[in-house]
């Protein structure tokens, strides 16, 4: 088993009060300070001091300056931003996203009016870290557009209706001179906050797609009260979402709720083992930016890495899973399996090795794979129950390379295969139509075929390279 990609991975779980539309699971966290450098960051604007302490990165006032940036050397589209903060209550700050800064005069047209930008100025969405308790305003998590509009969230001024409402959720809680945690979801247009798991902001704005992350000290004039006062950040972390509105192996809030569960964390094989043996397999199988793939072995039925098997053994469930074939693919997704039952030939006699005993969502390149044109009326075509029933020939897979969605709800007797959100297979394993299929195919000897109660989740090797990933199940 090879393991590729970040290795700074954590299942993150709230415990506050509300939580976040996306609980992102154990899946391509980046790192964006190290804990001892300042390596990836450059500082742009004022004179600020920035420095390495105990771990976080110290931002501290100096007189007479602008407002100063510490900002990452490389830009980010659409993606997930935590990171914690501890600020002198006699300071402002915040925490740019999709920011720039330019080295020619910019502007930017808004409701009719031009916003002229000078030339080396950061300018774009600030994360604000703003405690203002002598106003009363505690709008830390608001969004201010540095440089340009000023307040998108709170939009209506501190005597405002949502203004006010969110001073006293602030107040609530904002932990004055402590460790805050923020979290940001930048994703397409929109763009929302949370500040100690308590939802804040939440705007759709479209002025600025992509830009740096920076942290900010703000400008104190020459006010000697504030001098010295300074703001740290530490564990800044981010995550880029590839499609606008996904955060891959992950769970919504709502997904939560409804009793889903993740049967694969997106970077380890937790959970999975090898369908011949109690380890996973060595070879065969890499898990590579959140994909686990099975490769390419010349197209033999487990004779590399061979299957792999949830840990755990299900009954009645319904099962997502994102797949993506390369051309000439076949391969499997199986259910209520038993690992214990010998495989058999394609004639049905036994045989030394092959896959794993179970129902099977076929997964096939039905253009280029010849056991497309195998079975019996189209039943080892991509969707069908292998070697059983057929799927309907109405399905409308994504082309081969692109993601597809898997879906299989098993309630008692009662089957349903699904692809990309169409029904294209039903039946009932108690049914006569479903023993005359038993009896027809492969499977004829295996006493009791498909009528277990329970079983495990397969994903078969048959030696080609097939992708997934966003393995959900939900018990029923």
């Amino acid at each position: 088993m090879v393991l590729k990609g970040l290795a700074s991975i954590f299942y993150l779980s709230y415990l506050f009060n509300a939580l976040p539309d996306l609980v992102v699971a154990a899946d391509q966290w980046q790192d964006l300070f190290d804990g001892k450098t300042l390596n990836g960051w450059v500082q742009k604007g004022g004179k600020a001091k920035y420095w390495v302490e105990d771990g976080a990165i110290v931002g501290q006032t100096v007189l007479d300056t602008e407002n100063s940036f510490l900002c990452t050397q490389r830009d980010f589209n659409d993606f997930v931003l935590e990171f914690e903060f501890k600020v002198d209550p006699r300071l402002n700050s915040g925490v740019q996203i999709r920011s720039r800064c330019l080295d020619q005069p910019s502007e930017v047209q808004w409701q009719g009016r031009t916003i002229k930008i000078p030339a080396g100025r950061v300018h774009g969405y600030q994360v604000e870290i703003d405690p203002d308790v002598p106003r009363g305003r505690m709008w830390t998590a608001g969004i201010y557009d540095e440089a340009r509009r000023g307040w998108l969230f709170p939009a209506d001024g501190e005597q405002g209706t949502e203004g006010k409402a969110f001073s006293a959720k602030g107040m609530k809680i904002f932990r004055p001179e402590q460790w805050n945690h923020v979290r940001v979801e930048a994703i397409g247009h929109r763009i929302r906050t949370w500040l100690n798991g308590t939802p804040c902001a939440d705007i759709e704005d479209s002025m600025t797609t992509f830009g740096f992350v920076a942290l900010q000290v703000h400008s104190i004039g020459k006010d000697q009260s504030k001098l010295g006062a300074q703001v740290r950040w530490r564990n800044i972390r981010l995550m880029e979402v590839k499609e606008p509105g996904q955060v891959p192996n992950s769970l919504t809030l709502a997904e939560i709720k409804e009793g889903w569960r993740l049967l694969w964390d997106g970077v380890s094989t937790k959970g999975w083992r090898s369908a011949r043996s109690p380890g996973f397999p060595q070879k065969g199988w890499v898990i590579e930016d959140g994909v686990l793939k099975v490769l390419e072995t010349g197209g033999g039925e487990s004779v590399s890495g061979g299957d792999i098997i949830t840990v755990e053994r299900y009954s009645n469930f319904e099962l997502l899973v994102d797949f993506m074939l390369t051309p000439g693919a076949n391969s499997g997704i199986k259910y209520l399996v038993q690992p214990n039952l010998d495989p058999v030939t394609g004639t049905g006699a036994r045989a030394q090795t092959g896959s794993a005993i179970g129902l099977e969502y076929q997964l096939l390149d039905d253009q280029l794979h010849p056991d497309a044109k195998l079975g019996r009326d189209g039943n080892r075509t991509l969707g069908s129950l292998y070697d059983l029933l057929p799927a309907s020939t109405s399905k409308q897979p994504k082309p081969i390379g692109q993601w597809n969605t898997a879906r299989i709800v098993v309630n008692g007797n009662h089957v349903e295969h699904w692809l990309n959100g169409q029904k294209i297979l039903e039946y009932d394993r108690a049914s006569e139509g479903f023993r005359q299929a038993v009896s027809l195919s492969k499977f004829r000897n295996i006493p009791g075929f498909g009528t277990w109660t329970d079983g495990h989740i397969l994903l078969q090797d048959h030696g080609n390279q097939v992708h997934f990933r966003n393995i959900k199940i939900r018990p029923l």
